[in-house]
């Protein structure tokens, strides 16, 4: 099922997710695939079970229509339920990121280039993987959205302060996009 996405100045959003019950599989394999086809629809490669309005410790990504632009990501699809970073890199890289929570909105942001993620895979199988380059980038998108944090939080003060009038007009509502949202306002 096609869910909304809730749009940026959502409570939800500013939320710290509280990890899933995994005795809840029934539940939590309905919201990955609700989530999956919520992100196909929106044109997404990610998305955060807070984006739909769930304040649990879930995440979805898909690179595989990226792999024009980055090969490694053809066969790349996580995910994730109580995801927990186990290593960071010193080293950092910077994109220009995007989010289906944001609409019309995007800055450069700085990252750790590798990370090393703990998790519990869609199977209920724990496991531990370490990611590179923009599969890494992903992960840290998607992951701060389980501790309340949005992309533009991460922009320059310059960038930030540019933004703030499209990011209030986001959270009244006033944004056009291809595919269902929701604010607390609407």
């Amino acid at each position: 099922m096609i869910l909304p996405i809730y749009l940026y100045g959502s409570q939800v959003l500013r939320e710290k997710a509280a990890e899933a019950d995994l005795d809840e599989r029934e539940e939590l394999t309905k919201l990955l695939e609700d989530m999956y086809e919520t992100m196909k629809n929106a044109d997404g490669c990610g998305l955060a079970a807070p984006q739909v309005g769930r304040s649990l410790r879930v995440l979805i990504v898909d690179g595989s229509d990226l792999a024009d632009r980055y090969p490694e990501l053809a066969d790349f699809i996580r995910r994730m339920i109580n995801p927990v970073f186990t290593f960071k890199s010193e080293e950092m890289c910077t994109y220009c990121e995007g989010c289906l929570s944001i609409p019309n909105i995007d800055a450069d942001i700085e990252r750790p280039k590798v990370v090393r993620i703990k998790y519990i895979d869609e199977n209920f199988r724990e496991k531990e993987e370490e990611f590179d380059g923009f599969a890494a980038r992903m992960l840290q998108h998607e992951m701060d959205h389980l501790d309340g944090v949005v992309f533009t939080d991460r922009a320059a003060p310059i960038r930030k302060k540019m933004l703030g009038s499209k990011l209030n007009n986001i959270s009244k509502g006033n944004v056009t996009t291809s595919y269902r949202v929701k604010t607390d306002k609407l």
